[in-house]
């Protein structure tokens, strides 16, 4: 995914999950925030030391991890 570039995977912050730019906020939180329905400016004013750039990349993010495949490969 080319256009995501504030997604880091480290396996030192936060267990490895995907944050945004290295800091302890989960893609995971990002996207729950908006289905609980806060819109980006609510979470903009309660995390200010985000971006609406940084909720962008998250949620396309999500996107595309939710489009993956998984295949099973049988035993040989």
């Amino acid at each position: 995914m080319d256009k995501v570039t504030r997604i880091t995977q480290d396996p030192s912050v936060m267990g490895g999950r995907p944050c945004i730019r290295g800091m302890r906020v989960t893609v995971g939180m990002i996207v729950g925030q908006v289905a609980a329905g806060r819109s980006f400016d609510q979470i903009l004013a309660d995390y200010p030391y985000l971006q609406r750039d940084d909720l962008v990349d998250a949620l396309l993010y999500a996107a595309w991890r939710s489009e993956e495949r998984e295949i099973v490969l049988s035993a040989a």
